[in-house]
């Protein structure tokens, strides 16, 4: 029995051998399987099924982002906004910085930026993406669009080109452009995500917020900075993101090219925005409402208030009314509303498509500035150096202050050391309501109300954070 066993192994033994050897010397046998196919390059071909081209894109054409980067870089700077202490301490006077972008848009040395990037600063340090640096003087802002106009002097710089942000379509491929903590620049792409965005983020009571929603990644350092088409040219100024991290975490905001030239454009020409406004208070038409109206639509804007002798009351609208189009421009929302008509200024006259008991009817409107007259709006210069010499700087309420301080009123935002006001031991934040018990709701009745006072000047007002009302004394 054990003898057959040993038998077995061994046979198998050499079958396995055998087999091994034979492997090792045979060589490999490639199978081939063909089918009946034709074989494409994968090249792209202007000749699509019907032979003709099937689509081309030519808002976003060329996808090949070199180009564009390229061109702008240069364009893009590094702003040092500096800001100096009110106060002395043991080591001298105290200074803080922050830092952000912005975009050459002139060879002689204009460079558009955010407000926020330059508020409160007192010196201005400009960072070329060739390392070359200059001192900026800051020619004006305007804080309902959070945009501001520096310049340096130089000549032959490389600037960018600007574009038409109208034109812009969601999907459409863009570039985010930006030079933070002087890293040279930074590069990143995206598509635009969404047009006419508000996202609550302008204090101004005259706030304009009507965004370019973009995935293309925008960190801090980068506010000011350029949002760009394929082409290079400038559609957008980043401006904002919303983060729960205090990081990008894909969505960011810029303020649309149109409206940021006619902004710049005033602050050069006037050295004060120009800002045109119909006379209207507005709301969104939601469900709800378009039931109620029998609108086929739920796109427009629902008038629910007329300011009396403004250029809508002048005109003939009235509450009720429902705005659907504006001189051949679509109106669906209401930043796309407030959007068009800041981009006009008092005496412009705009043609307004609304609905009217199912009717749809025109109207010509002749906008009017912020003291409802049609003039040019004069540059406060003269006031502000006027409270200067007495020793402070004022603003206008926000929005939300004027919720808390209801009587209206200017809020201090420095005080001078060694003038009148600092004496009054006035801080800042101080808001003046009144003065010798003359109401005051605005810088320019601040101002010539103190011009025509004489001898004891009384000024109240509140602090947001107390109850109480304080009152400050000098003479003039």
């Amino acid at each position: 029995m054990n003898s057959i066993r040993n038998y077995f192994l061994m046979s198998l033994a050499s079958a396995l051998i055998a087999v091994g050897v034979y492997r090792l010397i045979e060589r490999p046998q490639i199978v081939e399987q063909q089918e009946n196919q034709r074989v494409f390059y994968a090249k792209y071909s202007d000749k699509i099924l019907s032979g003709s081209l099937q689509r081309k894109f030519l808002s976003t054409s060329p996808t090949n982002f070199t180009t564009a980067a390229d061109a702008v870089t240069p364009t893009v700077v590094n702003i040092k906004s500096i800001h100096s202490g009110s106060v002395d301490n043991w080591f001298g006077q105290s200074f803080t910085t922050s830092t952000g972008s912005g975009v050459i848009i002139t060879p002689d040395g204009y460079i558009l930026t955010n407000n926020h990037v330059v508020a409160d600063g007192s010196d201005f340090e400009i960072t070329l993406s060739d390392k070359r640096e200059y001192s900026a003087t800051l020619v004006g802002v305007d804080e309902s669009t959070d945009l501001a106009l520096l310049k340096i002097n130089a000549k032959r710089l490389p600037h960018i080109i600007f574009g038409n942000s109208d034109s812009l379509k969601v999907g459409e491929w863009v570039l985010a452009v930006g030079n933070p903590f002087n890293l040279a620049s930074t590069v990143t792409a995206g598509i635009v995500s969404a047009k006419g965005r508000n996202i609550n983020i302008l204090e101004d009571q005259y706030s304009i917020e009507s965004f370019i929603q973009t995935d293309a990644a925008v960190n801090p350092g980068n506010s000011g900075g350029a949002l760009v088409n394929t082409n290079g040219e400038l559609v957008g100024i980043n401006t904002a993101i919303i983060t729960q991290s205090g990081r990008y975490e894909g969505y960011s905001f810029a303020i649309p090219a149109n409206l940021a030239r006619k902004v710049i454009n005033d602050i050069k020409d006037y050295g004060v925005v120009q800002r045109g406004m119909l006379g209207i208070g507005i709301a969104p038409i939601t469900d709800e409402l378009s039931k109620e109206l029998d609108l086929k639509t739920n796109n427009g804007v629902y008038i629910n208030r007329i300011t009396p002798k403004g250029g809508a009351d002048d005109a003939g609208l009235k509450p009720g009314d429902v705005i659907v189009e504006l001189n051949g421009s679509q109106i669906n929302t209401m930043p796309e509303l407030q959007e068009l008509v800041a981009r006009y200024r008092p005496g412009d006259a705009l043609k307004i498509d609304y609905i009217r008991k199912n009717k749809r009817q025109q109207a010509n409107v002749i906008l009017k500035n912020k003291n409802n007259t049609t003039s040019i709006v004069e540059n406060n210069e003269e006031a502000e150096n006027f409270l200067a010499e007495l020793g402070f700087e004022v603003r206008e309420l926000t929005k939300k202050e004027k919720q808390h301080a209801t009587q209206g009123g200017v809020k201090v935002k420095s005080v001078f050391k060694g003038s009148k006001i600092e004496r009054t031991n006035m801080d800042p934040g101080f808001i003046i309501t009144k003065i010798n018990d003359h109401p005051i709701k605005s810088i320019l009745e601040l101002y010539e109300t103190l011009k025509k006072e004489e001898g004891k000047i009384i000024l109240e007002g509140i602090y947001e954070e107390f109850t109480s009302e304080y009152y400050y004394a000098f003479r003039k």
